[in-house]
């Protein structure tokens, strides 16, 4: 595609939304049958294509290939498997209860298809963030173009020939290029737009749909913090710690973005943080670049990003907890963990997204509920600890989109859970149920009775009867 003139490209994206958009009239009146297959199917290629899918990501970004499965392919096929075995019970109607002044009346919620959706997906997880939406947007009955990052060329690939595989283009369709292209599809009046990436590009996203009052689904991001007191286990923390902050080289939305640990603590922690991170991505200790379960970043630009944040942190009296190795050709940046960091730092105003963690130190929870509250709002928020007091005080009193305790990511993958942002770190959920609810209209639907209604009792003209009708239901209803 990145041959043809631009013309070219304009007229065949016009010309796959207009099919798409004729496409989603009919899949309206389709059996839920056909979308349960169309799942099965994708589950069923996606079964038959794992190494494929694991050595395209490996060659974006040197993702081990156990990593992608637990992080990429396994979390995919559990939302199918999820949405497979309950798509019968989502699309159902929703009854709902009514008052006496409904007394004549039936109410549901109907669930129906938004329309014709755009996916926009990142690089970090380019698998995940892609088929994720992707299923949600399947099982609300939905047609379906999607644009696949450019910074993760080899799994686009994939995702252009799992879809030519699988779909017609009036039903999903696949664009590839860079942000020209996203910018091309957002001329569009989509009816829901799926967006994963960073705040700064969600504002963009917005701007465009709000020409057209389509809504959004935006997965950002933010500065997700970390907060490890003095009643926690250490050794347990460090460990979870250390695995959820560097998997994926720190490159994922809901990684620790910064740790506040107890004052009291401290060194202990960092000597067990420091031992688990060799432990987990260089336990042949042969260093972390000859590691094969230590990725890389995505390229040189977002390496040059890292090592300017660390750098202005040493200029400003941090300190490197480990010695840190680069080779900017191989986009290699080894574990970097930072002490004594300024909160005027960039590193502390900045979503981090790569291998680097500051450590703080706190004295009090109130301090740290006050450093929390003036940063934007986080995607996540970890609490280390077991005193239930804390752990209550931390939850009410700040404000993040997901919440967990003594464990990090996690929430991430929870098939029941509602996933997503609050204000800077995105808007709606997504993931199973709340995933098909964020691509389906929930339409609210009356039937009323023929003949005698309560309704009829309050027409007007308004007189005595009526004003006494009007007191009663003020007073009792």
């Amino acid at each position: 595609m990145q041959d043809l003139s631009d013309k070219t490209i304009l007229d065949r994206v016009n010309h796959i939304f207009d099919r798409q958009k004729k496409n989603s009239l009919i899949l309206r009146g389709e059996s839920l049958s056909n979308r349960i297959k169309r799942l099965r199917s994708l589950k069923k290629w996606i079964d038959s294509n794992d190494k494929m899918i694991q050595k395209g990501i490996y060659d974006d970004f040197k993702k081990p290939a156990g990593a992608v499965d637990v992080s990429e392919i396994y979390p995919v096929l559990t939302e199918l498997k999820d949405a497979i075995a309950n798509l019968k019970r989502w699309v159902k109607d929703t009854k709902v209860d009514t008052s006496v002044a409904y007394l004549s009346t039936a109410a549901s919620v109907k669930y129906e298809p938004k329309g014709v959706c755009l996916i926009i997906s990142p690089w970090n997880f380019p698998f995940l963030l892609t088929v994720g939406p992707l299923i949600s947007a399947l099982t609300a009955g939905n047609t379906v173009i999607i644009k696949p990052s450019e910074m993760t060329p080899h799994t686009s690939e994939i995702i252009d020939k799992m879809i030519g595989d699988l779909y017609k283009e009036d039903h999903v369709a696949v664009f590839k290029g860079d942000a020209a292209m996203s910018q091309m599809l957002l001329k569009l009046p989509f009816d829901h737009i799926f967006f994963t990436g960073s705040p700064q590009v969600g504002k963009v996203i917005m701007r465009a749909a709000a020409e057209h009052l389509t809504s959004v689904t935006l997965e950002l991001g933010g500065k997700s913090p970390t907060v490890v007191d003095e009643t926690a286990n250490i050794r347990d923390a460090a460990q979870k710690i250390a695995w959820g902050k560097f998997i994926n080289n720190g490159q994922t939305c809901v990684a620790p973005d910064y740790i506040l640990v107890h004052e009291s603590i401290q060194d202990q922690f960092l000597s067990e943080l420091k031992q688990y991170v060799s432990r987990l991505f260089d336990a042949g200790n042969q260093g972390f670049k000859q590691s094969e379960d230590y990725a890389r970043v995505v390229n040189q630009k977002h390496l040059i990003r890292l090592l300017e944040l660390v750098d202005d942190a040493v200029s400003l009296g941090a300190k490197l907890a480990i010695p840190k190795e680069v080779d900017e050709e191989d986009c290699y940046l080894s574990p970097v963990i930072l002490t004594q960091v300024s909160f005027s730092a960039r590193v502390m105003q900045e979503e981090v997204f790569g291998p680097v963690l500051p450590v703080l130190t706190f004295s009090s929870l109130d301090e740290v509920i006050t450093q929390v509250n003036e940063q934007p709002k986080p995607l996540a928020f970890y609490y280390f600890g077991r005193s239930r007091k804390t752990c209550k005080k931390l939850l009410s009193q700040t404000s993040s989109g997901t919440f967990c305790i003594n464990d990090c990511v996690l929430q991430f993958g929870h098939p029941h859970l509602p996933f997503g942002g609050v204000n800077n770190s995105g808007i709606g959920k997504s993931h199973g149920k709340y995933g098909f609810l964020a691509f389906s209209n929930e339409k609210a639907v009356l039937r009323q009775r023929v003949g005698l209604t309560t309704t009829k009792l309050v027409y007007p003209p308004y007189g005595k009867r009526t004003q006494l009708i009007g007191t009663l239901l003020k007073k009792y209803f």
